[in-house]
């Protein structure tokens, strides 16, 4: 019998937050790789990191890297990744990047295992992208639900990490309580804890003993780059090109972990009972939805676990045709590494 090939992988931005969490990943998810070349900028270029219980040495990303590589995962900055896929592309790697850079790209599917893993094989650019973090907290549970009601229009809002806005975010965010926990009267006068944090980081506002209505970057009519991937990539992994969707992106004093309040009206009449079935047996999805005990997911809860938390599953008391729920999912695991590593499991399959 001849031995299965086992694909060989490169990490590109392997020192990152995310980076770091999908070393995680490959370690303790069933192995199907052979050679993890690990890859990032020049100046982290020879430092060792641990991967299946062994030190590999970082390389400096440059075009022979990528010689013998079969898949490519990309977790850097927009302007990397639309610089270097193209180039791992030509040296013979399939790229599944986590950037936004080609999510929109007609060319470049957008893909969610548990919802379109089809896509995955349908890549004319030999590029497969991932979504954002926000819309796959939700999309796993939306994609059962749709496959069963139809999906017709989204109302959401989202309740969004700090590390959401990288390291940086975390940083300023631990700051802030450290300088508002100990002062009892912080956050009972307009503009005091303006003053007392300071320095705001990444954030238009102080995010301690605060939410800020905003996330993302300035776009047309006053809607934020946040809000607007949650409307454009869900009609992209859903195939539904005409959801009307709206959104209101908001940032939360979390560290990690997105929640989404989520309305969700649909072409079939749904019920209370059958949705909560669906959910519960849905690859991906942990359906917690007790309330009389008190039971419903939290951020606290969901962080550092791999499924999409769901729970406050209500049909709507003014619309039959619409569910209520409450969703949460660890923003940098399935709502980065862990979607990207299993793409990337779907692209080794065809080894």
């Amino acid at each position: 019998m001849t031995a299965r090939y086992k694909p060989t992988l490169a990490v590109v931005g392997a020192t990152g937050a995310v980076g770091t969490v999908m070393l995680d990943l490959l370690s303790t998810r069933t192995d199907v790789w052979g050679e993890i070349r690990l890859i990032a900028s020049a100046r982290s270029a020879g430092k060792h990191l641990t991967v299946r219980g062994q030190s590999v040495e970082v390389l400096a990303l440059a075009p022979e890297v990528f010689d013998g590589v079969d898949v490519a995962m990309f977790d850097v900055p927009d302007e990397v990744s639309a610089q270097w896929a193209p180039i791992a592309v030509e040296r013979g790697a399939v790229a599944v990047d986590n950037s936004g850079a080609f999510r929109m790209d007609p060319d470049v599917p957008l893909v969610v295992p548990e919802v379109n893993p089809e896509q995955a094989a349908i890549r004319p650019k030999g590029i497969i992208s991932n979504p954002n973090c926000t819309t796959l907290s939700m999309i796993v549970a939306l994609g059962a639900l749709h496959r069963r009601y139809g999906l017709r229009e989204l109302v959401v809002a989202s309740y969004q990490a700090a590390s959401g806005a990288g390291q940086s975010g975390i940083d300023t965010l631990r700051a802030q309580l450290a300088k508002v926990a100990d002062d009892p009267d912080i956050g009972t006068r307009s503009g005091d804890v303006r003053q007392a944090v300071g320095d705001f980081g990444p954030f238009p506002a102080p995010l301690a003993m605060n939410v800020i209505p905003w996330a993302g970057s300035l776009r047309e009519a006053g809607w934020s780059s946040e809000e607007l991937k949650v409307r454009n990539e869900s009609r992209k992994i859903l195939g539904l090109p005409d959801l009307k969707v709206s959104a209101t992106c908001v940032r939360v004093p979390v560290v990690t972990t997105h929640s989404i309040a989520v309305h969700a009206v649909f072409e079939q009449e749904p019920s209370q009972g059958e949705a909560q079935v669906i959910l519960r047996d849905s690859a991906g999805v942990l359906l917690v939805d007790n309330p009389e005990l008190g039971e419903f997911p939290t951020p606290a809860d969901a962080v550092g676990t791999d499924p999409t938390w769901v729970g406050r599953v209500r049909t709507s008391l003014d619309d039959p045709h619409a569910l209520e729920l409450f969703v949460c999912g660890d923003n940098l695991r399935k709502g980065a590494a862990l979607n990207t590593a299993q793409i990337a499991e779907l692209v080794a399959a065809e080894f």
